[in-house]
């Protein structure tokens, strides 16, 4: 019986040493500052700075990698989640939604940030420097409504409202 656990033992650390072979491709694109948010709406500069700090990594082309971004298979659980991340809202890309996508984006900023939900817990246990507070959150709340009350006045009701 022992030698099963110490061949298994053998084949989990062979295992976990051939998968550091295989690594996903690191999100280390370009700003592309022509779509970023910025180019379209006005970001105050203390704003911009916690997009950056709390947002970025996940919601942009430009990801931030911790050292143990290095190790697998954490490196495809980290890839995995800024996938989603980026799927869901890229600032960086923002200027290229419609109106529409950029006032529900916009909308559920507002949301999850005044609720907590975001940045993730999981984010901010390592990033102990992106947990908001509550001034933070009541800035990029206030900012996001703001982009929204200016998209109000440039663009007609039913174009910004989902569609039904």
């Amino acid at each position: 019986m022992r030698k099963i656990f110490k061949y298994l033992g053998y084949a989990l650390l062979g295992g976990l040493i051939i998968i550091q072979f295989f690594r996903p491709t690191k999100n280390i694109g370009s700003d592309q500052e022509d779509q970023d948010i910025s180019t379209i709406y006005k970001v105050p500069d203390s704003v911009h700075q916690l997009l950056k700090s709390t947002c970025y990594d996940c919601h942009s082309n430009t990801t931030q990698y911790p050292w143990y971004a290095e190790i697998q298979p954490v490196a495809w659980w980290l890839d995995d989640h800024i996938q989603e991340g980026k799927k869901e809202l890229n600032f960086n890309l923002f200027a290229s939604y419609s109106p529409r996508r950029q006032y529900r984006k916009l909308e559920e900023i507002v949301e999850e940030v005044k609720e907590g939900e975001m940045p993730l817990d999981s984010y901010t246990w390592v990033h102990r420097d992106a947990k908001l507070t509550i001034e933070q959150r009541a800035s990029i709340t206030s900012w996001a409504e703001g982009v929204r009350e200016t998209m109000r006045s440039m663009y007609p009701a039913d174009s910004l409202q989902r569609k039904k």
